[in-house]
């Protein structure tokens, strides 16, 4: 019999048995979805579970959430989808140096933002305040209600009907109160894919943080090289390969870009190196021994880890608690509470399907929810149609004057 040409599934899980590690997780051992459906002939398990999140809604609105800056702060900033895409290229880079499930570190980098609410990390802030009282809001959390319960893509069933690894991968590090019953009894580790995504995400958003931080002037090289071991690591070697360049004056957009390209690159390979070692040292039988091994395997060596977080601590006193971000803080806050206090009161101004929602959920778990899903853009405007002019006291960095 001639065999097919192109990669089928089954060919696909093929040459996972063949060229991934024993640790990675396995398509073809996938623990299954909450609805039975038929098997893809074409796509592995995880391939599906990829495609889905990148045609869901969720993942389209990401373009419009905040990462740092409010949307129209600038067209190069980092949106959450450009960060999503950056996370899902990091984690591919890492997972496949070691011999990882990529489709899986895909999917996993692809869709763990889709439960960030507008105005990124300061609405989410207001809105676990907001929820104080029925539950909290944890955006890690709302990842899993809206890829098993709010995105809505067959009649058969609620929600993506993600595989069960996929699921657990987004959850991660959440309190037991957040995992369903079949996702029960959870591992002491999420798989090592969800480890690669982890690390992926915080090296992705230390890189855009450095670059979109001192492109808007809220630090400087000067304040990097006196207090990040990291940043002058990098500028070492970029003086290396480019020498005199960091010295001339010229081009600022090019300078930052590519030092701050050397400080993702320096951590990448710190983590597959590091990494290599700690998984030649405990020698993980399967994936189900590598979530179950008393420390995370996917890990920085010691000298990179601490100068990561030695930027992580430079980025948290410069750059996320700079006065801007917290006057931003103060209105998403306002805009947030002016919705929610509305929507609370005048429940018929919520779209049908939220207002059948309530009925099963409660108000108030389905007006966050909604809210939750709001773009920053569709937020202002509902926040100017239902409550009235937006507050003042922020001027977005478009409309001021940039250092």
């Amino acid at each position: 019999m001639k065999q097919a040409a192109f990669l089928n599934r089954l060919a696909k899980e093929e040459r996972e048995r063949r060229d991934l590690a024993p640790w990675a997780r396995f398509s073809a051992e996938s623990a299954g979805r909450r609805e039975p459906e038929a098997i893809d002939p074409m796509r592995t398990v995880y391939e599906r579970d990829r495609d889905r999140i990148t045609h869901s809604t969720a993942f389209r609105r990401l373009m419009y959430k905040t990462q740092v800056f409010l949307n129209e702060e600038g067209d190069h900033n980092r949106t959450r989808l450009s960060h999503s895409l950056e996370v899902c290229q990091v984690a591919r880079s890492i997972g496949g140096a070691l011999r990882l499930n990529e489709a899986l570190c895909e999917t996993l980098g692809l869709a763990h933002d889709l439960g960030h609410p507008p105005f990124g990390h300061r609405g989410e802030r207001a809105l676990d305040d907001l929820m104080a009282d029925h539950g909290g809001f944890r955006h890690n959390a709302q990842v899993l209600r809206v890829a098993d319960q709010l995105e809505r893509r067959s009649p058969d069933y609620r929600g993506l009907n993600l595989t069960c690894e996929v699921r657990a991968g987004l959850l991660k590090h959440e309190a037991d109160r957040d995992w369903p019953e079949d996702l029960l009894p959870r591992h002491p580790r999420p798989c090592l894919e969800a480890q690669v995504v982890d690390l992926a995400d915080s090296s992705a958003y230390n890189k855009h943080d450095l670059e979109d931080g001192l492109l808007a002037g809220m630090f400087q090289e000067e304040d990097l090289r006196a207090e990040s071991s990291l940043w002058r690591r990098a500028e070492a070697q970029v003086n290396e390969r480019h020498p005199g360049f960091l010295a001339a004056d010229g081009d600022n957009k090019l300078r930052v870009s590519r030092v701050t390209n050397e400080v993702l690159g320096i951590c990448i390979s710190d983590l597959i190196e590091s990494s290599q070692l700690a998984l030649d040292e405990a020698q993980p039988t399967d994936a189900e021994a590598a979530q179950q091994h008393g420390s995370m395997l996917i890990c920085h060596g010691t000298e990179i880890a601490r100068e990561v977080a030695e930027l992580h601590k430079f980025l948290y006193q410069h750059f996320y608690c700079h006065e801007h971000l917290e006057r931003f803080l103060t209105f998403a806050r306002k805009v947030l509470d002016g919705l929610w206090t509305t929507l609370r009161a005048a429940p018929d101004e919520l779209p049908e399907w939220y207002q059948n929602w309530a009925q099963s959920e409660g108000l108030e778990r389905a007006v966050c929810d909604y809210m939750a899903g709001m773009t920053d853009r569709f937020a202002l405007r509902e926040h100017e149609r239902l409550v009235g002019p937006l507050p003042g006291g922020f001027t977005p960095l478009s409309a001021s004057t940039r250092p």
